[in-house]
């Protein structure tokens, strides 16, 4: 395949609208940097490197993805901090991502508010709604469930799975661009966490001018923080 392009300076861009594992390789909804044949180049690899890593984290057995969660968990404690008063916003888990709510329980406990992310439709950010332990359910997209009468919120620390990361805390999602569009449109930035199994390492995600890094990456090694050049 044609040489990814040396990683762009970054944006506040939207991600392109596409859906699960959908990404549209002929997309060209933004200037021409990289070309257009890079572009599907890099799409087309992050297909093939998602669904490579998702299977290795189908394979994880039952018992180390709970004591890695539990690690994950700690590691989101001291990179979050003080929770009293602040919006936690995670998500429902999905394809063997760490469950992280028994986590958001204690967070409810601790004196801090919960939050799932909502998706309203293709190519629109996300928003984000209120939950607590025992709240009302509804089925949205690809099925996740998410609270049926929560309000909106505006939260503190947005806590998003990974499919694979990279050093600068780069985010290999599913190919939505839900997350990057969602950030981009938010009016103040809060803490962006990703967390993920460290098998979820690649060297590079072959950022583009739509991705945005995450503040840190938890998994269950500890946290880290970009590398910047």
């Amino acid at each position: 395949m044609t040489k990814p392009p040396k990683p762009p300076e970054f944006h506040d861009y939207a991600s392109p609208a596409c859906f699960l594992h959908e990404v549209d390789p002929d997309y060209l909804g933004y200037a021409p940097e990289p070309d257009a044949q890079q572009r599907r180049d890099v799409a087309r690899w992050r297909k093939a490197e998602r669904e490579r890593l998702i299977a290795l984290r189908l394979a994880i057995d039952p018992e180390t993805r709970r004591q890695e969660t539990a690690r994950i968990a700690e590691g989101l404690d001291l990179a979050i901090g003080e929770v009293a008063g602040r919006i936690v916003s995670a998500y429902w888990p999905f394809r063997g991502e760490p469950d992280l709510r028994a986590w958001l329980g204690r967070i409810h406990e601790r004196g801090g508010r919960c939050a799932l992310p909502v998706v309203i439709e293709k190519g629109r950010p996300l928003v984000f709604r209120e939950w607590r332990p025992g709240a009302a359910l509804a089925r949205g997209v690809w099925n996740i469930p998410f609270p049926a009468e929560g309000a909106e919120v505006a939260p503190d620390v947005v806590i998003a799975p990974v499919v694979g990361y990279d050093p600068g805390c780069y985010r290999l999602g599913y190919g939505g661009g839900f997350f990057d569009r969602t950030l981009a449109a938010m009016a103040a930035r809060p803490l962006v966490l990703g967390v993920g199994s460290s098998r979820a390492a690649i060297p590079t995600i072959f950022p583009q001018p739509h991705d945005i890094p995450m503040d840190a990456i938890v998994t269950e090694q500890g946290v880290l923080h970009p590398a910047r050049p």
